[in-house]
């Protein structure tokens, strides 16, 4: 799938022409540079590289400069492959927001919030222990039982607990592009996509 790197602004809302107010969020989407091309006869497979936002100097291992400076370009803190681009691209070219069209549907991934380490009842939805009668007061939101005792004798692999909530890669797809506004490359999304404002999305389509 061919697509950009971007980086998420916030959100807003907007009405459509029926007049129902709906929820967007703004993408920061390219200019994204050329940065390397596979090809099969090298690679074994096609696809394009693309680097998203200038890196500080001081910050460039020397092996990184060397990769950047064949496109001729400065480096950049986001890299991304992606395949099936329909025009013909050449090292140093320059991919804007313009690549996307108003009623394109497109899939966001980015890295959502760190929630930090969750019970089960925020983690996975645990409705905890309703009831406040009978004597029980200590088990609120705990997980209950986790498995048997003598037979399986073990808890079974993917049981539902308490841990590190968020900060992982999510996708969300089918997001239909409402605007775009190339002279400030920006992108306009019906809903909602993963992750703070600022942080990284790449968009597919």
């Amino acid at each position: 799938m061919s697509g950009l790197i971007g980086k998420k602004i916030g959100m807003t809302s907007l009405f459509d022409e029926k007049g129902k107010n709906m929820p967007c969020t703004v993408i920061q989407a390219g200019p994204c540079v050329v940065t390397q091309v596979r090809t099969d006869a090298v690679d074994g497979y096609e696809a394009v590289q693309l680097g998203f936002e200038d890196k500080l100097e001081k910050h460039v291992v020397k092996a990184e400069a060397g990769h950047f400076k064949k496109a001729n370009t400065k480096s950049k803190k986001k890299v991304v492959e992606f395949q099936n681009f329909e025009e013909d691209l050449k090292l140093g070219d320059t991919i804007n927001v313009e690549h996307f069209k108003v009623g394109d549907f497109v899939d966001v991934s980015g890295i959502s919030k760190g929630k930090g380490f969750q019970g089960v009842v925020k983690r996975h939805g645990f409705a905890g222990v309703g009831q406040s009668t009978h004597g029980q007061h200590n088990r609120l939101r705990a997980p209950g039982s986790i498995g048997a005792a003598s037979y399986p004798a073990r808890v079974f692999k993917g049981m539902r607990m308490a841990g590190q909530t968020g900060n992982s890669k999510v996708k969300v797809l089918n997001l239909r592009v409402i605007k775009v506004i190339p002279e400030k490359n920006l992108l306009v999304i019906k809903g909602c996509v993963p992750g703070h404002k600022n942080s990284y999305v790449i968009i597919q389509k």
